[in-house]
């Protein structure tokens, strides 16, 4: 009998699917192997067929990486553990089914830009800066110098050749360019006019091509500045950080150390009857930014919680990100070189059920917020926490406290090797994924892992340790329990959405427009995008400018006799602007 898949289509180190797998027979298929992965998440058969997976069955995204199954069932299991919460709190339902409907989790994978301002799509008025700037305040500019050019920041951040042929490099500006550029000999004001993208892409790859992959990773681990080398799935596995990764879990729960003061267990508080979301009462503290841990918590709001969103005041943004991932949530800015701000943040602090941060290893230590810090708290008040960490490499290794995006996991781990080899570009040219695929895939990675500490905290007791790596999301889309899609299947999902050539110096911003603009081409897809359609929520009013606004709706969603619609995720109140709330008005 022939193998399942077949090696190295993709380049070494990929598994390829001899035929297409149905998305919905693949989301139940990837939903058990991460139960298996999974310590102490259920492996009763009885508690995974409550999942129902409706929605296309073929892919809606570019490339060959299975984003959507995968996702799809990472939102499975957040709908079991609701229902699990749910029934401990005292609403069981036998016939309460989670229906999971995988298309709507394709456009969830590009939620940053599903988006309606007065019905008109977000991805359209950003081109228009003067008119998004009027609307959305801006938190992009915070420390950039405003000479700039704009055109050469946004071709700061990408892929590009290096003077070992067939080698790669993934650049990142981290919203900040200039002294990234400075510290590779990249002057960030050239004296000849940049006026076009191509003219910016060019400028910097004749610095690219005349430097290695090697000189360029030390130049950035040195100065402590982003970029990364692009590997193969193999060559990514065959590093010491690659071995270090794969030895973790994708969903990474763990309780304090052993020799750690014991804590009683925290009952879940009792269930609001006319809001019985299944995390009514959670406090939630959120101390991060762009899109992965910020993902996390917005999952959390939407079974319930009360989230509250802390952004410095001088740390930049991605401005769009305003408009979908503060949804639910109570917004404010403290800032952390201020006694005065630190208190205010451990007066929450010490309310908080889950405390959520974004930021890399050891980064919150010297204001008092290192793993340490957060569990003695928990000691102190005698009541466990659950401690939510995302990253970029993991946990531990050589890289652990390097910083690091989304596009730096792609490029380190393989998956941008995969995109490129899965259109056919010459000279083994990466590409990054067109929707940000791990950060938000690692968003529902660390809410599964909160969602199962606050479980374990209400049995056990104890605090309870959720770690999330970007890479490690990247590796989980390549494992061989997963499987890529075959060449032929990606082909016939580029005729039907006519994409553009995708190519590694396109920002993700860029991949995202693309991609929409497919989809609104499409007859079904643009059926899906009506912003009166079922799967998206609506307010008439915003703190937008007044004007109305629309975005996805949450993906889970509960089926069965006697259903009650308090049930169903849902946020109890619209996205603000960061720092919306001044200070004191965002205590617990």
């Amino acid at each position: 009998m022939a193998e399942p898949r077949l090696p190295d289509v993709y380049g070494p180190g990929t598994l390829t699917d001899r035929e297409l797998v149905p998305i919905l027979t693949d989301a139940h298929r990837i939903l058990r192997v991460l139960a298996a992965q999974t310590p102490g998440f259920t492996d009763n058969e009885g508690v995974l067929s409550k999942v129902m997976f409706e929605g296309e069955a073929e892919p809606v995204i570019p490339g060959p990486v299975k984003s959507t199954p995968v996702a799809a069932a990472l939102h499975a299991m957040t709908g079991i553990l609701a229902d699990e919460i749910l029934t401990l709190r005292g609403l069981p339902s036998p016939t309460r089914k989670v229906v999971i409907n995988t298309t709507h989790t394709a456009l969830w994978l590009g939620g940053v830009a599903a988006v309606y301002l007065d019905h008109e799509p977000i991805i359209s008025l950003i081109r228009d800066k003067k008119r998004f700037g009027e609307l959305v305040p801006d938190w992009q500019q915070r420390g950039l110098d405003p000479n700039l050019n704009p055109l050469l920041k946004l071709r700061a951040t990408g892929i590009y050749p290096t003077k070992i042929p067939g080698q790669w490099y993934s650049l990142h500006g981290s919203l900040n360019p200039e002294p990234m550029l400075r510290n590779l000999g990249i002057d960030p004001f050239p004296e000849a006019s940049i006026t076009t993208v191509d003219e910016a892409a060019a400028y910097l790859r004749k610095k690219t091509t005349k430097m290695s992959p090697a000189e360029m990773e030390c130049l950035n681990l040195s100065a402590g500045h982003c970029g990364t080398k692009c590997h193969t799935p193999a060559s990514w596995s065959a590093t010491s950080m690659g071995k270090s990764l794969a030895k973790h879990p994708l969903i990474d729960i763990i309780p304090p150390p052993s020799h750690s003061v014991p804590l009683p267990p925290t009952p879940f508080p009792a269930l609001n009857t006319t809001n019985p979301l299944p995390l009514s009462g959670v406090k939630v503290l959120e101390l991060a930014r762009i899109i992965a841990a910020p993902v996390a918590s917005s999952i959390l709001a939407s079974l319930g919680a009360t989230v509250i969103k802390i952004n410095a005041p001088h740390l930049p943004d991605m401005s769009v990100l305003q408009l979908s991932l503060t949804a639910g949530k109570i917004t404010t800015c403290l800032d952390l070189r201020d006694p005065t701000d630190r208190d205010k943040l451990q007066e929450s602090l010490a309310e908080a059920d889950v405390f959520i941060q974004g930021f890399r290893p050891s980064a919150l230590d010297k204001y008092g917020l290192s793993q340490h810090d957060i569990l003695s708290m928990a000691v102190k008040r005698n009541k466990g926490v659950v401690y939510v960490t995302e990253n970029c490499f993991g946990p531990a290794g050589v890289y652990a406290s390097r910083p690091g995006w989304q596009q730096m996991a792609d490029c380190a781990s393989g998956v941008a090797y995969v995109m490129g080899r899965g259109y056919e570009l010459a000279d083994g040219e990466p590409v990054l994924p067109s929707l940000p695929v791990s950060d938000m895939t690692c968003g529902l990675v660390c809410a599964v892992g909160a969602m199962m500490g606050l479980l374990n905290r209400a049995r056990e007791g104890k605090s309870w340790i959720v770690r999330g790596s970007l890479v490690r999301v990247d590796t989980f889309f390549l494992d061989k329990e997963v499987g890529l899609y075959p060449r032929h299947v990606v082909e016939r999902c580029k005729e039907r959405f006519n994409w553009g050539v995708m190519r590694g110096e396109n920002h993700v911003l860029e991949l995202l427009r693309m991609t929409w603009e497919g989809w609104e081409g499409d007859g079904v897809m643009r059926g899906y995008l009506r912003e009166e359609g079922e799967w998206w929520e609506r307010w008439r009013e915003s703190a937008f400018g007044g004007r109305g606004l629309g975005i996805l709706r949450p993906v889970v969603r509960f089926e069965g006799e006697g259903i009650r619609e308090e049930v169903q995720p849902r946020w109890a109140r619209g996205p603000v602007p960061f720092g919306f709330y001044e200070k004191g008005d965002a205590m617990f």
